[in-house]
């Protein structure tokens, strides 16, 4: 390992906190316990972000994979500070073959990617399309994230019910993005349900995760109750 590679591994020990490791590591079954060091998110976010600036940071992003849970989230909170669209994408689809939790997928969020949302869209169709099960649950977050407001198209929901998989992080994650379409989308969202256009558990997921929302109205919650399979 390089020396930089050392350093931010001897920086996750000095930081380790082994009630959030016990505690964190019942939430990422996918991961093994000794595969965390216990580092909490805002101290690894803090370090990542001094760490960017380190002129050695592109031989660490080139050390996959990754011993600990705790580096590859040093390495999704360095990839999103990259500004360069086209280098932060290229980081990005390095990655997610790498990543192997809800966690480290969920929280990687390039800020660059908000101003290139035609760009994005053609990696988005991708990933959704991919047979890795993070990979997937990345391209719906991406779609959730970036997608359900002004750039909305009745189109992009279709693409997530479209995706068909046994693995329950990628149909967790389809229904989050339902969920959070009712919020946004409301009117274009539910003929989804009505029409029974979801699998039954992402459908009553889906539902379960709206009706905990209060950005959904009380009626709109009695209905969405009423449409349970």
């Amino acid at each position: 390992m390089s020396d930089i590679g050392e350093k931010i591994r001897a920086s996750l020990w000095e930081l380790q906190d082994t009630e959030y490791r016990d505690f964190h590591a019942k939430l990422i079954p996918t991961v093994a316990p000794e595969a965390i060091i216990g580092v909490r998110t805002p101290q690894v976010r803090k370090l990542a972000k001094k760490l960017a600036k380190d002129a050695e940071i592109g031989e660490f992003l080139a050390q996959l994979p990754h011993q600990y849970y705790d580096e590859n989230n040093i390495h999704a909170f360095v990839v999103e500070q990259i500004k360069d669209y086209e280098e932060c994408l290229a980081q990005t689809e390095r990655f997610l073959p790498y990543i192997d939790n809800w966690a480290t997928c969920d929280m990687m969020s390039p800020k660059v990617f908000a101003g290139h949302k035609e760009e994005l869209l053609v990696s988005v169709r991708r990933w959704i399309a991919s047979s890795e099960t993070y990979t997937v649950r990345y391209g719906v977050g991406m779609l959730m994230r970036h997608y359900l407001d002004e750039d909305f198209q009745p189109e992009y929901p279709q693409l997530v019910a479209e995706i068909r998989s046994e693995e329950y992080y990628v149909n967790m994650m389809r229904a989050w993005y339902f969920a959070t379409a009712l919020t946004k989308q409301y009117k274009s969202i539910i003929p989804y349900f009505e029409e029974r256009r979801l699998d039954s558990w992402t459908h009553n997921k889906a539902i379960q995760k709206a009706c905990e929302s209060y950005r959904v109205t009380a009626d709109q919650k009695s209905y969405l109750r009423e449409l349970k399979v």
